[in-house]
């Protein structure tokens, strides 16, 4: 969760593009081929959201819309002029991030080089990982809300991310203990 956290504070020092990809990426837990393909026509500015094709899935028309924060759909905005080329009927349905799949996989490494972040959290793949743990264990998300979030067939897949230990555990305990009278000595 700090690798996320370090990655996120280290985009917001690259180049603009990079940094709306990264961002984008962190917040959404998306694959890197799922966030390639948006295109303007996929931002939801009333729910404030990214509709994704999830491509996991054997059908081709299989959808799911993320929330991201207020501030990173602006800074979308402001960075690719998404309202804008919602309008143009060529540019709503050319993609956001026009790079190959190696080239935003490289642009990513290179901000977690950046960051500190190393291991195996340093990867894209971290990314969707840190999302899917700080959701269900220090958010409280429900697990069929996160299983939606990132494009699960199957709330099983969901739960390895609610599996916590270490840390993510003392954080479950702690919220029980602090709910009624658990935190009294």
């Amino acid at each position: 969760m700090e690798e996320r956290r370090a990655f996120m504070s280290a985009a917001l020092q690259t180049e603009p593009t990079v940094e709306t990809f990264c961002l984008a990426l962190a917040y959404t837990g998306a694959r890197i081929s799922e966030l390639l393909a948006a295109t303007p026509r996929r931002f939801d500015f009333s729910m404030t959201g990214i509709r994704l094709r999830t491509l996991k899935r054997r059908r081709p028309d299989v959808f799911r819309t993320v929330p991201i924060p207020d501030w990173l759909m602006r800074r979308l905005d402001q960075v690719h002029g998404i309202r804008q080329r919602q309008i143009d009927l060529v540019q709503r349905d050319a993609r956001i991030w026009p790079w190959c799949r190696t080239t935003a996989w490289t642009k990513v490494k290179k901000v977690m080089r950046i960051s500190g972040v190393s291991g195996a959290c340093a990867m894209p793949k971290g990314l969707r990982h840190g999302l899917a743990v700080e959701s269900t264990v220090e958010a409280g998300v429900p697990l069929n809300i996160v299983q939606k979030w990132l494009g699960h067939a199957r709330i099983e897949t969901t739960a390895k991310y609610a599996d916590a230990i270490g840390k993510e555990e003392r954080i479950l305990a702690a919220r029980l203990w602090n709910c009624g009278a658990g935190g009294l000595p």
